[in-house]
């Protein structure tokens, strides 16, 4: 008989030992000292948790595809709405390798900046990040190692692309309670960090005006013909006590206005689940959450590799499920070994539908792979599933803005309202109507799509 000698019940109760506690990743050894000294966590963790055939016992294997009749055997690897998804929807996933190269779950310079930067990141008496010195954050993730509910936030919320700035062309499908497509929009998403930033130009953006803020962030809709220059630009402040900025031109006006900077919890157009609070499980200032808890450690199956379809002129993915065979993209999942469960409360938004979030971060990289909300009854109402991988298949690479890497982001989203039972699905194309096309580190991008004058002529 072969005996483990680190069976299920020992990762458990490690993880049981170390919630709530300042206990850092890894449960054979420290995760973060050796992804910096050779990027592969293979020895931080037991056999049981690198992989699902390990962790199941054989019942669910890598390379299966899961389904409502196997999804029992892994229920507590998935949060609550994905197995709803699969259990009673028709949803299936694809089970891949786990990634033991952490380079493959990063922009290559932002690891980099994580790594120099480790050990710097600071919570002031305010509760916002800073340097060891008091100054905004230089770049890469404040925290690689965190500890807390706010340090693990912090890591989401100060850099949303992991890039000087972005720009995601987006296709966006609204599917109704009936399986059909609903509505459809094209949008671009553009992005800017004006600290934490990456490079040799030095973590602070140049020019008058910005030395307060952290970002400025547009979305932009560019079809059908009834939205198209629909716009809203925020410009969020450092200190993230404060609100950001929020103004848009929606075309009935014919001119730019602001709008409730508060009012984070409403749809972007008719027909999407898409909420600015919604983004990267961030899309609020920090501190207008509170009561942040680290609540669980846990193995999931998340959605973090093997999930481009660069062979797809435009990126598209695959779909199926739901009464039409259309509400759910093609996903691959793979075995995170340790994620930190993370539960906060909209504090600065008192007429807000939703009374708590609930985060799920792989330590690997600190990125979310899964994010629920839940309404004011304790209900649950709706969830935002990432969908990232490296820009590679087969032979097939898109490199990164240096040319030397491949590129790592986001590839799709599935926002779903499991009240009414509404999905809006969107992925990160190739280019979306408008000309706009998916990039990073584009010059100029702040004067072309970050200002009010830029949200006025674009809308016009």
């Amino acid at each position: 008989m072969h005996i483990r000698k680190f069976d299920h019940d020992y990762s458990r109760r490690v993880f049981l030992a170390k919630t709530g506690t300042m206990a850092g990743a890894g449960v054979l050894a420290p995760l973060w000292p050796m992804i910096a000294n050779s990027a592969d966590i293979s020895k931080a963790y037991p056999d049981e948790l690198m992989s699902v055939e390990g962790y199941t016992k054989g019942k669910v294997n890598t390379g299966d595809m899961i389904t409502a009749a196997n999804v029992d055997y892994v229920k507590d690897l998935l949060p609550p709405i994905t197995y709803k998804q699969i259990k009673e929807m028709g949803r299936k996933i694809k089970i891949v390798p786990t990634t033991k190269d952490v380079t493959k779950m990063f922009p290559a310079d932002y690891l980099e900046a994580t790594l120099r930067n480790a050990g710097k990141g600071r919570i002031d008496k305010d509760n916002n990040i800073t340097t060891a010195e008091g100054k905004p954050w230089i770049g890469g993730n404040p925290f690689p190692d965190a500890k807390t509910g706010l340090e693990l936030m912090g890591n989401l919320t100060m850099s949303w692309g992991r890039a000087n700035n972005c720009v995601y062309a987006i296709k966006d499908y609204d599917i109704g309670p009936d399986g059909k497509l609903a509505y459809q929009y094209d949008f671009g998403w553009f992005e800017q960090n004006a600290i934490a930033r990456l490079g040799a130009a030095g973590p602070y953006m140049e020019g008058a005006g910005h030395a307060d803020k952290l970002r400025y962030q547009m979305v932009l809709f560019t079809g059908p013909s009834d939205v198209k220059g629909t716009a809203y630009l925020s410009t969020w402040y450092n200190d993230q006590r404060k609100f950001p900025d929020l103004v848009g031109y929606v075309p009935a006006f014919k001119r730019v206005r602001k709008f409730p900077t508060n009012q984070r919890f409403e749809p972007l157009v008719a027909g999407i689940t898409l909420y600015l609070s919604d983004a990267w499980a961030a899309g609020d200032p920090l501190l207008t959450w509170g009561n942040f808890k680290v609540i669980d450690r846990r193995p999931m199956l998340g959605a973090v590799s093997q999930n481009w379809y660069g062979d797809d002129a435009n990126w598209e993915a695959p779909v199926h499920g739901g009464p039409q065979g259309i509400t759910f993209q093609d996903t691959s999942y793979e075995m995170c070994p340790e994620c930190i469960v993370v539960e906060a409360e909209p504090v600065g938004y008192p007429r807000a539908p939703v009374g708590k979030k609930r985060v799920w971060i792989d330590v690997r990289n600190m990125e979310f792979v899964a994010y629920h909300t839940y309404d004011r009854r304790g209900e649950l109402f709706k969830s935002f599933e990432p969908i990232f991988s490296q820009y590679v298949k087969g032979n097939l690479k898109d490199m990164d803005h240096t040319g030397k890497n491949p590129t790592w982001s986001w590839t799709g989203v599935m926002s779903h309202d499991i009240q009414t039972n509404r999905m809006s699905r969107f992925r990160q194309n190739k280019e979306c109507t408008g000309g706009i096309k998916s990039a990073r580190n584009v010059d100029g991008m702040y004067e072309k799509f970050l200002t009010e004058q830029a949200v006025a002529r674009l809308g016009t």
